[in-house]
């Protein structure tokens, strides 16, 4: 008997191939993460926003407390001479000297803040997903306390004691950074202990030394340093400012300690901070049903 060949059915279409023409979006769902996938980062996202909103209205409650900052001003100069601390004033001498560099230093103050501080949760949350809860929340903690202080203690800085021979070098070299003291409604110019661009700084170089391998992560120690030497010789924070930033930021890591670093596969630590409550395969927290084992 000879063979017979059986016709293939045709798909529901009608058209041979039919089955394998992609459906309408399939595309895009391939191109773009599951919705599940963006919950966890716009919720981070919002939160960072409203932290930062609440950041600078908390500011701006201590911005008209002139009197009472230019007396603790006085009084923090008196302290430091007390302590032998070096001179801020010597500092900027020395960097007025160069032009340029105070340019470059000014340009450093105004925009190496906040955008290298947003690189940092950005990379660590995609890159170090089991270190940014615990770097996101020292953060916050320790810019509340440090708010909490701005209000409480409203600090002229230097660059506002011309009698003392210092010089705003946002204002004279460029580029400008804050408006006139009595209506700059975008910023408090009395808030300058402690301060958060040395505290920041080193929180990231600190963070990212404990979170990566490389040999050459010791080089983010350079961050705080030109951090610490900008603010003083722009005349935007005293010595003391930095120390009292350091002091809180070493009490907020000794009481939220640090995390260990995981042995787990970078993948499974992902999709544990996407989906918080999912088991990780293999842990004991999994309540996946095995399995029937073959008799």
């Amino acid at each position: 008997m000879l063979p017979v060949r059986v016709p293939t059915p045709l798909p529901r279409g009608g058209r041979p191939g039919a089955d394998r023409e992609p459906r309408r979006g399939t595309r895009w769902r391939a191109i773009l993460p599951p919705p599940g996938r963006w919950r966890r980062p716009l919720r981070e996202l919002l939160l960072v926003v409203l932290l930062f909103a609440a950041y600078k209205l908390g500011r701006l409650l201590g911005a008209h407390h002139v009197e009472e900052a230019f007396a603790n001003a006085g009084r923090l100069w008196d302290a430091e001479r007390a302590l032998r601390l070096p001179s801020e004033e010597d500092l900027q001498d020395w960097l007025l000297k160069l032009p340029p560099a105070v340019v470059a230093a000014n340009v450093y103050y105004k925009y190496a803040h906040f955008p290298v501080t947003a690189l940092f949760l950005v990379w660590t949350y995609a890159r170090r997903p089991w270190h940014y809860r615990w770097a996101r929340t020292v953060l916050a903690v320790m810019t509340g306390v440090a708010l909490a202080v701005h209000i409480a203690v409203p600090l002229a800085p230097p660059r506002m004691l011309s009698g003392l021979g210092f010089v705003d070098t946002a204002a004279v070299y460029g580029p400008g950074v804050y408006g006139p003291a009595h209506d700059d409604g975008m910023a408090n110019q009395f808030a300058a202990m402690p301060s958060l661009h040395v505290g920041w700084a080193v929180f990231v170089a600190v963070s990212l030394i404990l979170s990566t391998r490389t040999r050459w992560r010791w080089l983010w120690l350079a961050h705080p340093v030109v951090t610490l030497g900008v603010v003083v010789g722009t005349a935007n924070h005293y010595w003391l400012d930095a120390a009292v930033a350091l002091v809180i930021l070493a009490v907020v890591m000794v009481v939220l300690r640090p995390p260990a670093r995981p042995r787990r596969h970078p993948g499974r630590d992902r999709e544990r901070l996407d989906h918080p409550d999912a088991a990780v395969p293999g842990s004991d927290k999994s309540t996946a049903p095995h399995a029937p084992v073959a008799a």
